[in-house]
């Protein structure tokens, strides 16, 4: 690759301004493939339990249960059986409200006109029975008092339910599998945010069931506008996935973007929101956050009542909400139960907290090795005085105080809890004092350390922060080797990279990067809450306005 065709990549911007997929396509493939895999229901119960009790390796797995019965209906009897997954099914559904009118006579499911009862004893698979005509519906409509029931002919369809949760009937000399809803695993259940914690708003989180989170964005959120699509990701765990907007607000090519990554994510294993984030974000390469995750529901709704679109994976407490810019990552849910000055002053101290995490041990080694004529003569005198005895470098003194508090961070984190706190104290004040004591690091770097490890736990978002925490050991190379040049050079390539960087078709710098409208609901500094008359432009909502220039009309 030439030179000149290098820069023009790596300096270009060149953002998205419409997408236009076609989803029919990969969505009729994927069909194929599962009718080449499965195979239809058979009339013949033998044929369907041979089937299934292969796929399961029922002779071997302990928790696949198979319930064989004889099953009364129109003063017949036909051989059953309920096949299901023990520990993910409430028994106490199954044994009242399927098997007990099924298998009793009773006069709901008993012909008074016949005197004998028909028992196929016959396994042959090549027996040829004909079923009753109304059989089907006599067990969709009457027998079975459930509220969920599916009738599926596929396997692929059956096995997907059974893996879920779901109890599957299969009948004798019926084509069809009924698929009934006795889901019954255990859940958490709803508890307080643990990393998001507020003083004012609400104290409930997202929990590990998908149903769950829903039901909790349904309850907010109280308008037949809220879309939720599920899908099922991952080849080998079709893990549960939904993505949840506004219809009369989101716009209609973020939604087609989303939903043309996710149907077109060709993994084996989807486990927790973080593999999801890895796979639909728009760079890779770039450090910074592009998707931006919450465990908190009122959080989400927010987001969702201003045009983004929330994520949800089964099993993961934490939501993703696309798109993302760089001002969501600094923002806290406190600021908006605040009144609009103390927010400003809180987003002001941690946008300055952001910066200090970032670059004050970098400024300290440009400053101490190259700068010094930018400090008063009195403190290049007590700094000297200091390393005089300091038998390492600047920054091999400033490294060795920075990876000691990242382990003690880790250390910290990785122990019981009850643990952790002792680490800190003995990591940050027994080992600070012994390192300066043995004349390994000065006192001033000490400080500097412990002041930018404070800045780096300002930051809300943790994801935010790690990005902080690998740019800082960056900067404190560059400027090493070229003091306030290798910084400024550095962020130089640092605005360029995030200036060109994209988070689902809008710019990471909006609503400032292009300059956004005034009156939108998404800028740094807070507003008035009778102010916030637009959302965020940038969205391009199909509904920009959320509030009347005057709201509080009580006062006019």
């Amino acid at each position: 690759m030439s030179n000149n065709k290098f820069l023009d990549e790596l300096f270009s911007f060149d953002p998205k301004t419409h997408y236009s997929y076609n989803l029919s396509e990969t969505q009729i493939s994927n069909n194929e493939i599962e009718k080449k895999i499965y195979k239809k229901v058979s009339k013949y119960l033998q044929e369907n339990l041979t089937f299934l009790t292969v796929q399961y390796n029922a002779l071997i797995n302990s928790d696949i249960t198979i319930r064989k019965f004889i099953l009364n209906a129109k003063g017949k009897q036909y051989k059953s059986a309920l096949i299901y997954i023990d520990g993910m099914v409430n028994s106490d559904i199954i044994n009242h409200y399927v098997l007990n009118p099924l298998m009793h006579k009773n006069p709901t499911n008993t012909d008074t006109s016949s005197e004998t009862l028909i028992i196929n004893k016959n396994t042959d698979l090549n027996f040829h029975t004909t079923s009753t005509p109304d059989l089907e519906d006599l067990i969709y409509n009457s027998l079975i008092s459930q509220n969920s029931i599916q009738k599926e002919n596929d396997f692929s369809s059956i096995i997907a339910k059974i893996n879920s949760g779901f109890t599957c009937l299969i009948i004798d000399t019926i084509d069809q599998a009924f698929c009934i809803e006795a889901k019954g695993y255990q859940t958490r259940s709803i508890s307080k945010p643990e990393n998001e914690v507020v003083v004012r708003g609400s104290q409930e989180a997202f929990v590990e069931n998908i149903r769950t989170n829903t039901s909790m964005l349904r309850r907010i959120i109280n308008n037949e506008n809220l879309i939720i699509e599920q899908l099922n990701i991952g080849k080998v765990t079709k893990t549960v996935v939904a993505f949840c907007y506004m219809k009369n607000i989101a716009n209609e090519d973020l939604v087609n973007e989303v939903r043309f990554r996710l149907n077109n994510i060709d993994i084996d294993t989807i486990i927790n929101s973080g593999t999801l984030e890895q796979l639909i974000q728009d760079d890779s390469g770039i450090l910074f956050p592009q998707t931006f995750a919450t465990e908190r529901c009122d959080r989400a709704c927010n987001n969702i009542l201003e045009g983004r679109i929330v994520i949800l994976v089964n099993g993961n407490p934490y939501s993703l909400i696309v798109p993302a810019v760089l001002v969501d990552f600094i923002t806290s849910p406190e600021d908006m139960n605040l009144k609009h000055q103390y927010g400003n002053l809180i987003r002001i101290i941690r946008c300055l907290a952001f910066f200090v995490a970032m670059f004050l041990p970098a400024f300290y080694v440009a400053i101490t090795n190259f700068h010094q004529e930018l400090l008063p003569t009195d403190l290049v005198f007590a700094i000297s005085s200091m390393r005089k005895s300091i038998p390492f470098p600047v920054i091999i003194e400033l490294l060795i105080m920075e990876i000691s508090f990242e382990l003690i961070r880790e250390a910290s984190l990785r122990v019981p809890a009850p643990i952790g706190s002792t680490i800190g104290i003995i990591g940050g004040l027994i080992l600070g004092e012994a390192a300066v004591s043995a004349n390994l690091v000065t006192p001033l770097l000490i400080i500097i350390v412990a002041i930018t490890g404070i800045c780096s736990y300002a930051i809300p978002d943790f994801s935010l922060n790690f990005t902080i925490r690998t740019f800082r050991f960056m900067y404190i190379i560059l400027s090493y080797i070229a003091g306030f040049l290798g910084i400024s050079f550095g962020m130089f390539i640092q605005l360029i990279l995030l200036s060109n960087l994209q988070s689902f078709g809008v710019s990471y710098f909006s609503p400032y990067l292009p300059p956004s409208d005034k009156n939108n609901d998404s800028s740094f500094l807070i507003k008035p809450i009778w102010k916030k008359e637009k959302r965020g432009s940038f969205l391009n909502t199909k509904r920009p306005k959320q509030e009347e220039k005057i709201s509080m009309k009580w006062k006019y």
